[in-house]
């Protein structure tokens, strides 16, 4: 079996696990199907929002694909999670990633 019919399996399997979806995601990610990925990491937030590090890949997904705005919107939803959660490294990266997007736009 392929790594993608593979995560697929285990999304299926284990709805409430958040690792299986954030890894289809970036099964998606990797193999070119943006807009599979994009929905991907939205259902990940969607249904298990304190799952950290999805937050910087969907955004960072989100401003190869040229959605800036969006982009932004999904760092600053991080870095609420991850001050939240006391993850320090990941609000770090969030808050960086939001930052060069604001300078950029600037």
């Amino acid at each position: 079996m392929d790594r993608l019919g593979m995560l697929e399996k285990m999304v299926a399997a284990k709805p409430g696990e958040p690792f299986p979806r954030y890894g289809l995601a970036m099964e998606y990610k990797k193999l070119g199907r943006n807009e599979d990925a994009t929905q991907a990491f939205a259902a990940l937030a969607q249904q298990h929002p304190d799952y950290v590090p999805g937050y910087l890949m969907h955004g960072n997904l989100l401003e190869t694909l040229g959605r800036s705005a969006d982009a932004a919107a999904v760092y600053q939803r991080g870095l609420e999670v991850a001050s939240a959660a006391g993850d320090d490294h990941a609000a770090s990266e969030l808050s960086g990633a939001l930052a060069a997007i604001q300078d950029a736009s600037s």
